[in-house]
């Protein structure tokens, strides 16, 4: 199902973002500074995606279809005088279509994708959540100051695509599932993290 659609500027990454994470970010370049600008004087967001083919500094890189809307929480100035932001992701999008402008910021018509409804936390991973536990205990971070929801398929199988050792295109891969507990499941079967049934 979907929900509305927007035309946001985009953000190519070699990173991945999940909905509920949250994100530190350098800004230098000026097409960034620019859109960063924008979106804190009008109050919106900017997508966030894989890129599929170039780079993230140059010329417009070549991103995959489903990202991720995110919005400023937090920014700073930081010594090496470079800006440093903070983004929370509210979610995931398609990509309809997209716009280079001449400064190569990309601009892209997307449709939200709905999100299923809170669904109770299967038993049989629980040892997943044993497992965020210890990673957020250990990296710390902004990641330890995100409200936690253990309780929360969605919530804990991002964080945990976001946390472990996963390649990008298979981060990319667990994005593009529509079911947080197929996603849920495929993490614990390449982790080991699923309680065998006696």
């Amino acid at each position: 199902m979907t929900m509305a659609r927007m035309r946001i500027p985009l953000f190519p990454l070699n990173n991945v973002l999940f909905p509920g994470g949250v994100l530190p970010l350098r800004i230098f370049e000026p097409r960034y500074l620019e859109m960063i600008s924008a979106c804190m004087k009008e109050g919106t967001g900017f997508g966030i995606a894989l890129i599929l083919s170039g780079h993230e500094v140059g010329e417009a890189a070549k991103t995959y279809d489903i990202g991720t809307h995110v919005r400023i929480i937090d920014w700073t100035l930081r010594e090496d005088g470079m800006l440093g932001i903070s983004v929370l992701s509210e979610g995931r999008f398609r990509i309809l279509t997209t716009e280079v402008q001449p400064n190569q910021l990309i601009y892209a018509d997307v449709e939200m994708l709905e999100e299923p409804q809170a669904q109770n936390f299967p038993p049989q991973y629980s040892a997943a959540i044993d497992l965020l536990r210890d990673i957020i205990a250990k990296v710390g971070g902004h990641y330890a100051e995100l409200e936690p929801h253990y309780d929360d398929p969605l919530w804990v199988s991002g964080r945990l695509a976001e946390l472990l050792p996963i390649e990008h295109l298979q981060k990319q891969h667990l994005l593009q599932m529509d079911d947080p507990l197929q996603r849920l499941e495929r993490l614990c079967a390449m982790w080991d993290c699923m309680e065998s049934e006696n």
